[in-house]
């Protein structure tokens, strides 16, 4: 361990510097959510492909369209129908939204615009035989031209860019039906301690309800790994060697040894894990396994870092694998994952900006924070401002104030104390 506390943003960095980029995989859209695209997705085809409505109306000539025309409706057109019916002078066609455009069509006269209004196109309804305009249109209203939003070979969406629903739509209207994309981190969690039962059991003096990997599980699912396996190991040094064998599968054993075929998954597969996170010995306790078994070799640094709850962390690459191992306390765990954690799983799935965006508000009340740490808050983050959750800060142990939260308030470590009114920086997270 260092023989002083690191600086937040200097483990930070000693971790991201170690971190393996994942590879590239081919992915189909239903697949693909919070993936980063790795190679730019081009348009097959113009967007729109035709010229269609954007109204339900009236398809017309705007030259035969004045006010108070009155127009012989001769075809009807639905979306997806591919007729091209002809259109002369003082002729009409009703036309629905996103059907394509007759050819000697300019414009759309939408329904409202009509002396029968929506009635003239009640389900099932036949087209009238005439149509009445009562507002003229302008030339081209009403009419989506194709290619307006893309050309044949655009970028439909560039790589680096996370996937969400507004980029998955953009590919499969640019016709396609996969992506080519980092993939997503895989992960095992190993919640670590003799006092730990399941939850919903009763549990006898010195025990208590097993929530951390409850916790890590969510919050990396919800960063967009996968979790392969959660497991509770007992504060046993053997234990947690097996454990964490048998979780690396193919990698170096802790002992130096190949693990082979005899390290599997329950269901008898590899894991082939990216990434393990454990929870709980991270600390200096005298029953405490973790540094025992993982800080043996060198493996993983254990180390002290300037912020507060989360003090005690150790990093590591076993076999290739990083191993991070947080504190047990529940705040302490949800501050390691949200800065530590978390950023490094999304840089290893090739996340540009693997950190949450983060915003300044005022403070409602204030707090004391301890000198020469970073400071880090549950906080009910409201338009007017922040507020330490039961309106006090502190306490790592404190999962029911932590299920309030809606965000952590950061307190850089120059700062005592945060007066009412000074703005402070802030993560969204709860």
């Amino acid at each position: 361990m260092s023989a002083a506390a690191l600086d937040l943003d200097e483990y930070r960095e000693h971790v991201a510097s170690r971190l393996p980029v994942l590879e590239t995989v081919r992915l189909p859209l239903d697949e693909a959510l919070g993936a980063v695209l790795a190679e730019t997705v081009v348009t097959r085809w113009p967007i729109p492909l035709f010229d269609n409505s954007a109204m339900d109306g009236y398809a017309v000539r705007a030259a035969d369209a004045q006010a108070g025309a009155r127009l012989r409706v001769v075809a009807d057109v639905a979306a997806g129908s591919a007729d091209d019916p002809p259109l002369a002078p003082g002729e009409a066609v009703r036309i629905m939204t996103g059907a394509p455009m007759p050819s000697q069509a300019d414009t759309v006269v939408p329904l409202e615009h009509t002396e029968l209004g929506l009635a003239g196109a009640l389900p099932g309804s036949a087209p009238p035989a005439w149509v009445t305009i009562t507002r003229a249109p302008l030339v081209g209203a009403n009419v989506r031209r194709a290619g307006e939003d893309a050309s044949v070979g655009d970028p439909a969406v560039v790589a680096g860019r996370e996937l969400g629903p507004w980029q998955l739509a953009a590919i499969a209207s640019a016709g396609h039906d996969h992506v080519v994309a980092r993939r997503m981190p895989r992960v095992a969690v190993l919640s670590t301690g003799s006092e730990l039962v399941a939850p919903g059991a009763d549990p006898r003096r010195g025990q208590v309800p097993e929530s951390n990997s409850v916790l890590v599980t969510a919050a990396l699912r919800a960063a967009g790994a996968a979790v392969l396996s959660a497991t509770v190991v007992p504060d046993d040094e053997d234990a947690l060697r097996v454990e964490v064998e048998r979780t690396l599968g193919d990698a170096t054993a802790l002992d130096g040894e190949r693990l082979g075929d005899a390290a599997t998954a329950l269901d008898g597969e590899r894991l082939g894990v990216d990434a393990v996170v454990l929870t709980g010995g991270a600390a200096v306790g005298a029953f405490d396994p973790v540094r025992a078994v993982l800080g043996a070799d060198g493996s993983v640094r254990f180390d002290a870092v300037a912020m507060q709850p989360g003090r005690h962390q150790g990093f590591g690459m076993i076999g290739g694998t990083p191993v991070f191992c947080l504190p047990g306390n529940p705040v302490a765990v949800a501050v390691s994952l949200e800065l530590i954690v978390r950023p490094a799983l999304r840089a290893m799935a090739g996340h540009a900006q693997p950190e949450r965006a983060r915003f300044r508000l005022p403070a409602v009340t204030g707090w004391a924070s301890p000198a020469g740490r970073t400071q880090v808050v549950p906080v009910v983050a409201e338009a007017h401002g922040v507020a330490p959750v039961a309106g006090r800060a502190g306490g790592s142990h404190r999962v029911r104030s932590l299920a309030e939260a809606t965000a952590f308030a950061i307190v850089p470590p120059e700062v005592e104390r945060v007066e009412t009114g000074d703005l402070v920086e802030v993560i969204l997270c709860g």
